[in-house]
């Protein structure tokens, strides 16, 4: 046992002081009374022949004495010291993702973490050291390494929870470089304050990392909405399709309405039920005569309200103008006239940019001048677009990107092709279809251009009498329409940045929040585009640039962060596992309850007293 106040044993003086008092003779007051009848025991108790007399036994004594005891030992603050390992070095990661937002806890995930993480920094020691990062939809570094437990503090404090997912891998990257050139005798450690509402974390296999991890978070009872999306009503060309899918994450069965709004105005209203686990996609038809906002709103209040809302700007389409240069592909000519909405012209050589088109098709056609637009082409490339190109005869399909937009209800199972170019999977693209050897198509933005790129002629293969072949290049025309690109723009993810081309010699421009509050930008002419970074909150934001005024919404749409549940462990990599720590009370007090005990001392000498003078 330990001591962290041990000069309190200074007051057991008053112990000695105690005895003196009953050993010393009592002085008398004469007092004239009735009668001595009642007053003989206290009278013969009383009696002293000397300044001191014989002390005999009185509990009342023993009591005081032991009440002292216990006041002198409490006042010390005994403690049994336990185990604790001393790290120079403590890197502390708070999650703020909208996860941590969650009502489970009270107030909040968020709150708890906080509070949690300044405990450690009250019991940081002489001579150590931490760092506080946030994590959300990126990595902040809120106080560098420092011993100062006051700006430790200040630093917890400024976190704020957003509407964002977890995106952990940076702040763990940066923390195993902060602690990388220590020794081991040091013991850095790194704290994550999470519920491990994230996809499983990879590139770690080999790190071993010292992760300690405080998980946050106790239930799972949430519904959100995952995924949001608008179209053309292929029925009805003056429709709007709303897609939502709804997810729940229950461990009950839960009910919700689902409301349809465009531009603040109720459309519909939906009721749902959903059992636990399940995912219910639903799609609502509208009319709409000008550009607008739809939004979808569950009207459940569950533990996580981030996800109860989404909105999605819609923009009415309008006629794509295409310009085909081929030497006479009848297949992929009739494919492109097949798609909704296209105007189609057609050329058998390019001599300029072509600007009054939306996008280019260049079927196995060297361009005299190549555009400047979005690129659909054929067995062709521009000599900036590959470090090197290849060609391969026969070439096997072994692997294709189906996630990929362009690659939506496209496969190549029985496509064959004769001949093909092949490449090296560019850094501005992916890579769409694979041979064994390398890249067959490929597709991406360079600049501000965007790039779909086939490495075989379409007459040279069995792709065209296949169903796959019209649909890809609806995908295509979808994608390299400047009009869905735009609308693409305008949904942005918590946590990723706004991205908009800037009109010619505009320098600057306002951006109004969801709360109406307003952020001035600066814009440099020579990138000709708004980045805006600052999307960490769920809503609709606007963009006042020059003459226009943009809207744009910010939705989280993320299920891993609408999976409320608190992990146990976290999974790094393939074969690391970091499991939910527990916490252990170090340096255990006693002074709390030797207090109490001796209050209950002073009740009991309190009882005896009155029971013994009675």
């Amino acid at each position: 046992m330990n001591f962290l106040s041990p000069w309190a044993f200074a007051f057991a003086a008053t112990i000695p002081l105690v005895v003196v008092f009953y050993l010393l003779k009592r002085r008398r007051v004469v007092k004239l009374v009735s009668s001595t009848l009642l007053w003989q025991k206290f009278l013969a108790e009383s009696q002293a022949s000397a300044p001191f007399q014989k002390l005999r036994r009185n509990w009342l004594l023993l009591l005081q004495i032991l009440m002292l005891i216990l006041a002198v030992l409490a006042l010390s603050r005994p403690y049994f010291a336990a185990k604790s390992p001393n790290s120079d070095l403590r890197v502390l990661i708070l999650d703020a993702s909208a996860s941590m937002r969650s009502t489970d806890e009270k107030p909040s995930r968020f709150e708890k973490a906080r509070k949690e993480a300044l405990t450690w920094v009250d019991s940081l020691r002489d001579g150590d050291q931490m760092v506080v990062l946030q994590v959300s939809g990126n990595t902040e570094v809120k106080q560098s390494a420092t011993g100062e437990k006051s700006a430790l503090r200040r630093a917890i404090l400024s976190c704020q929870a957003a509407d964002a997912p977890t995106r952990p891998a940076p702040a763990f990257k940066m923390a195993e470089s902060l602690i990388r050139d220590r020794s081991k005798e040091s013991n850095p450690e790194i704290h994550f304050f999470s519920d491990g509402a994230f996809a499983d974390l990879a590139g770690f296999d080999n790190s071993s990392l010292p992760v300690i991890y405080h998980k946050v978070g106790v239930s799972s009872e949430n519904l959100g909405i995952t995924a949001l999306d608008v179209k053309a009503n292929p029925e009805n060309a003056s429709q709007r399709a709303i897609y939502a899918s709804v997810s729940s994450f229950s461990t009950n069965t839960l009910q919700t309405d689902l409301e349809l709004r465009l531009d603040g105005t109720l459309l519909e209203t939906r009721p749902v039920t959903m059992k636990p686990g399940e995912i219910s996609r639903q799609i609502f038809l509208a009319t709409q005569t000008n550009d607008g906002i739809f939004s979808v709103h569950s009207t459940l209040e569950d533990e996580l309200a981030a996800d109860n809302d989404s909105s999605i700007v819609s923009l009415l389409p309008h006629p794509e103008k295409v310009l085909l240069v081929t030497r006479g592909n009848r297949f992929l000519e009739r494919a492109i006239r097949s798609v909704p909405n296209v105007q189609l012209a057609i050329a058998d050589s390019l001599n300029d940019e072509a600007p009054e088109f939306d996008f280019v098709v260049l079927d196995d056609v060297i361009p005299t001048v190549w555009p400047k637009g979005n690129i659909l082409a054929f067995r062709v490339a521009n000599t900036n677009w590959f470090e090197k190109i290849t060609e391969i005869e026969s070439p096997a399909i072994v692997d294709w990107r189906a996630t990929h937009p362009l690659m939506h209800y496209v496969g190549f199972d029985t496509v064959q092709v004769a001949k093909s170019l092949q490449v090296k999977t560019p850094s501005w693209g992916v890579s769409l279809v694979e041979s064994p050897q390398a890249t067959l198509m490929a597709a991406g933005e360079l600049g501000h251009q965007r790039i779909v790129w086939v490495g075989f002629d379409t007459l040279e293969s069995t792709w065209p009498y296949r169903v796959s072949y019209p649909i890809f290049l609806a995908n295509v025309a979808d994608w390299l329409n400047p009009a869905s690109e735009r609308n693409n723009q305008l949904l942005v993810h918590a946590g990723d940045p706004f991205r908009f081309r800037s009109p010619p010699g505009v320098t600057n421009g306002t951006i109004t929040l969801p709360d109406g509050k307003k952020r001035e930008l600066t814009v440099d002419p020579k990138a000709g585009e708004v980045v805006f970074g600052d999307t960490l909150k769920q809503g609709v934001y606007h963009l006042s640039i020059g003459s226009n005024e943009i809207p744009f919404c910010v939705n989280l749409l993320d299920s891993s962060e609408s999976n409320i549940k608190p992990h146990e462990e976290l999974q790094f990599g393939k074969f690391v596992k970091v499991e939910a720590t527990t916490l252990h009370r170090t340096n255990f007090e006693l002074w709390r309850h030797i207090a109490a005990a001796g209050l209950g001392v002073l009740m009991l000498e309190w009882w005896y007293y009155h029971k013994r003078t009675a």
